[in-house]
């Protein structure tokens, strides 16, 4: 800045106006400020104020100079924002549930977990203190939806009801039926169908809603919990599981399938089998066209395209343990195999070695992992000939033989590799609807090694079911597409089954026609097939 020297030559009075002029301008112009635009220095955190010079005095009035204020709005985009107060975050909050809910609260915790690293989430049971509480006192967080069901024992003879039933049973109680929440089902009770509907079918009508109640100052954890419990709500439904016997496609149905019509076998039958997460059954043949029939009564080997027509009708886990797997040779079983790989199905029970035989199939359906092993045992037939010499071996192609170390060794195994463990058995005696000693024990060795669910076949026909433990046993399901003399009644299991295990069951009467192609009861044909089921499975759990 340059400096000022006083003129000698000025008037007095003309002199103190020019004086007061540039010390005004030279005022302003020393710090920084222009004065049409004034900016903040990019140094300050503090807002600009108003700056108001001394006012001249009267004689020099017409050079005052004025300064506009500077709005804190329009300061720099550098400029430090003022700080709000930032709301705590509890380190540790504890949530109440009924038991019910603990598995579903699980898996959002777990979630949560994995996202935040404020908050250390714990679950208690709904006794206990808790700033969080899973609730049915209506609050504005809600948790979620969770259907409620009439039940009464699974053997009994009453299938459904109405929405109005139901409210009454619900309201004034019930001698023989009681309301549960649906996670409350064990698989010796059984939810009747309300309008015709089971839960987690569309329209369900019977619908309890949860909320989250939060202490005051966890309202925060509480929001959070519940976009974790609801975004959790469809990956908490149980998997649907059917289940059905003995499928043989020779005979008609091989013959059906080789004149082009490959969806005959299971065209009446296919929204039951399609529909649920996962269908079982047992392929009670050998399947392709390599090898010749063994030196055995029966023989049976349906063509390569039924691995088409087990697909299609939507066929998961098939197993291949039993007395017709390798009726034309262990070529023809791995052909077999390889087949259904092609379509997507896994092949249980048998393989190029025993270790492959023995490996179970994962499949995983709503964020559950299954584990399916399968295995045979079975008496020496009247012909003489074994099974067990079809057992496979370190080095040659065979069966998983069901003896009950080897089950429980493998189940034992395959615990560590899924959620739960379901066994295919194939053991018994043909068209004896009591179950073996040697079915019972290979059976009971599945459930106590930590199974949840065996599925048998071999007698043809229909037999009981045995609660054991944590599992179910359902020891026999028939024929069900079978060209045979006998019993035509059948039957598909449903199963529903969430991270616990068995949560319940639904037996969907069926009826071997002419030919061995199944088809659905009608209502007169099905109430004895059910009877006769419930008869066989009082016997069983009344040991």
């Amino acid at each position: 800045m340059n400096t000022l020297h006083e003129p000698t030559d000025l008037k007095p009075g003309l002199w103190s106006a020019l004086i007061l002029m540039v010390a005004l301008l030279l005022s302003v112009n020393c710090n920084g400020v222009a004065v049409d635009t004034p900016t903040p220095s990019s140094n300050s955190s503090v807002p600009h104020e108003t700056i108001t010079p001394a006012r001249p005095s009267a004689s020099a009035a017409s050079v005052v100079v004025t300064i506009e204020p500077t709005a804190t709005s329009t300061a720099s985009p550098t400029a430090t924002p003022t700080l709000l107060p930032t709301a705590t975050v509890p380190a540790s909050v504890r949530v109440a549930a009924p038991s019910d809910w603990q598995d579903r609260l699980s898996r959002a915790v777990a979630t949560l977990a994995r996202s935040e690293t404020q908050r250390k989430w714990q679950l208690v049971s709904e006794g206990e203190p808790a700033e969080l509480r899973i609730t049915q006192t209506k609050s504005p967080l809600l948790a979620g939806n969770v259907p409620l069901v009439v039940a009464v024992p699974f053997v009994a003879e009453w299938e459904e009801t109405s929405l109005e039933a139901a409210r009454a049973i619900q309201s004034d109680g019930h001698d023989f039926a009681q309301i549960l929440a649906w996670p409350q089902l064990t698989p010796e009770l059984k939810a009747l169908r309300i309008d015709g509907r089971l839960p987690y079918e569309p329209d369900y009508p019977l619908i309890q809603p949860y909320y989250i109640e939060a202490t005051t100052g966890f309202e925060g954890a509480g929001q959070t919990l519940a976009k974790a419990l609801l975004a959790t709500e469809e990956e908490s439904e149980p998997v649907l599981l059917a289940a059905v016997g003995d499928l043989m496609l020779d005979r008609a149905l091989g013959a059906a399938i080789m004149r082009g019509r490959p969806e005959f076998p299971f065209e009446l039958v296919s929204p039951e089998l399609t529909v649920p997460d996962i269908t079982v059954g047992n392929l009670e043949s050998a399947l392709g066209d390599l090898g010749s029939g063994a030196d055995k009564r029966y023989t049976f080997q349906a063509p390569p395209r039924a691995a088409y027509s087990l697909a299609a009708a939507g066929f998961d886990v098939l197993s291949l343990a039993n007395n017709h797997a390798m009726d034309f040779g262990p070529e023809a079983l791995l052909q077999g195999i390889r087949l259904l790989r092609e379509q997507g199905i896994h092949a249980v029970g048998a393989g190029a070695t025993s270790a492959a035989a023995r490996t179970p199939a994962i499949v995983q359906a709503n964020g559950l992992r299954l584990a399916f092993l399968a295995y045979v045992n079975v008496p020496v037939e009247r012909s003489g000939f074994d099974t067990a010499s079809w057992q496979a071996t370190v080095d040659t192609p065979g069966l998983a033989w069901g003896d009950p170390e080897t089950i429980a060794v493998d189940v034992g195994a395959a615990r560590s590799q899924a959620d739960l463990v379901i066994v295919l058995l194939h053991s018994g005696y043909e068209y004896i609807e009591e179950p073996s000693e040697a079915q019972r024990a290979a059976a009971h060795a599945a459930i106590d090694a930590g199974a949840h669910l065996v599925l048998g076949h071999h007698a043809h026909l229909l037999q009981g079911v045995e609660f054991r433990k944590q599992g179910v046993i359902a020891y026999g399901l028939g024929n069900f597409a079978f060209e045979i003399e006998g019993d035509p009644a059948s039957a598909i299991l449903r199963v529903w089954l969430d991270g616990r295990g068995v949560r319940h069951l639904e037996l969907v009467p069926a009826i071997v026609q002419f030919g061995g192609q199944p088809r659905l009861a009608e209502s007169w044909e099905a109430a004895p097939i059910r009877r006769q089921v419930y008869f066989l499975t009082r016997l069983l759990n009344a040991r």
